[in-house]
């Protein structure tokens, strides 16, 4: 794997990662995410992400859906709280088909409003999914109260009343704004010479020359502990426990990670896996997610238990949690943790996909993709510490908590 640099004269940064695969990836990473609506427009940016594909001057709808299924590759997006991320999957002879469609989206897009109108339904739908689904309803409910009276502190999916009238013009203007090469990263992952795939998007990008306009981000201000508990009505308890930690830049960010993998990672050796579903049979699932953004972080746990066993789980967490920041984990007991956490990094960067998300990511936030060697000389150099700092941040008075029950 070799990655390559370039830079186009209007500042749209370049990357990519030569792999000896068959399938190929590209796409754009957007700095451009919930945070950046304004109050009336909430789910403005999920609202783009889903209508973009629906016309441009040079295609219809229909046309754009096709253009990549029909020679067997994919065109996606998401959207999160900072970012959007739109790219495609494909066979690695059709790279310039999925350039010059990802340019046509971002620089041509007309958004027909009888497109958005059929469309509005479709995430109207989404979003009640979601609140039907409390394993996922909680995240956001969640997140709203750790963020409240913040850029933070809405939902991705936005607001029935603020989806049901954002416009064309709307999508536009946003679009115009945000979608600009000073705010953008194009990211390709596979076989193809660097060299081939910078020529592609020179041609293909080379004539956008839209300046972003200043940024109105605010650091979110901190929010008094909380713990909340919801009666919903259902069989099963659903609840977050989390705080705020530092940003992706901070210098205990892989202490962070490797924490959050120790406590709630994806193998059943976790910490809370362990103490919580093996030890005590308090959970049916237990999990750890850590979200760094550019200016700040959170770190949540989600439980699924019996309404019962809540108020049990909530006191082993802050056990495991207060012990963590009080006490240094013996080095060999951390060595053990990092040559699992560096495993599961190895066995990710095998697929395409992860390096392709990866690079784009990397290249946006930090100017530079991360190998995983880089990664993994990082995550080895974390102390017990570094470990110790980063669970503080995990203190019983630092912890909210949020149940749906």
């Amino acid at each position: 794997m070799n990655i390559h640099y370039h830079t186009l004269a209007n500042g749209l940064r370049l990357v990519h990662v030569s792999m000896p695969t068959q399938v190929a990836w590209c796409g754009l990473a957007i700095n451009a995410g919930s945070r950046d609506e304004q109050e009336g427009h909430y789910g403005l940016a999920h609202f783009v992400e889903h209508t973009i594909f629906k016309g441009t001057k040079h295609r219809r709808a229909w046309h754009i859906l096709n253009r990549m299924e029909r020679v067997g590759g994919e065109l996606n997006a998401y959207t999160t709280k900072e970012g959007t991320m739109l790219y495609s999957v494909f066979p690695g002879e059709h790279l310039p088909r999925a350039v010059d469609l990802l340019a046509d989206l971002v620089q041509w897009s007309v958004f027909p409003q009888e497109e958005l109108d059929r469309e509005r339904d479709v995430v109207l739908e989404e979003a009640a999914s979601y609140r039907d689904t409390p394993s996922d309803a909680v995240y956001d409910d969640f997140e709203d109260l750790l963020f409240a009276d913040s850029e933070l502190g809405h939902n991705i999916l936005g607001r029935k009343e603020d989806l049901e009238r954002l416009s064309s013009d709307d999508c536009m203007r946003y679009l115009k704004t945000l979608y600009v090469p000073a705010n953008m990263a194009f990211f390709s992952v596979g076989p193809a010479r660097p060299d081939r795939v910078f020529r592609l998007a020179e041609k293909a990008f080379g004539a956008m020359s839209h300046a972003l306009p200043p940024r109105h981000r605010s650091v979110p201000s901190s929010v008094a502990p909380f713990n909340k508990v919801i009666q919903i009505g259902t069989h099963q308890a659903h609840t977050i426990v989390g705080a705020r930690v530092p940003d992706m830049s901070h210098p205990l960010r892989y202490a962070l990670m490797l924490l959050n993998n120790i406590l709630g990672g994806p193998g059943m050796n976790s910490l809370l896996n362990v103490e919580l579903r093996e030890r005590r049979g308090y959970v049916y699932t237990v999990e750890s997610t850590l979200t760094l953004l550019s200016d700040c972080g959170w770190m949540e746990i989600y439980l699924g238990c019996d309404s019962r066993d809540v108020k049990s789980s909530l006191r082993v967490i802050d056990r495991i949690t207060a012990r963590l920041g009080q006490e240094l984990l013996p080095e060999r007991r951390l060595e053990a943790y990092k040559k699992q956490y560096c495993g599961q990094l190895v066995v990710a960067a095998d697929s395409s996909e992860f390096m392709a998300m990866r690079a784009g990511r990397g290249l946006l936030y930090h100017g530079t993709v991360a190998t995983v060697a880089q990664t993994i000389e990082r995550i080895q150099a974390v102390t017990p510490d570094d470990i110790a700092r980063a669970a503080s941040y995990l203190s019983r008075d630092a912890l909210s908590s949020l149940t749906f029950q």
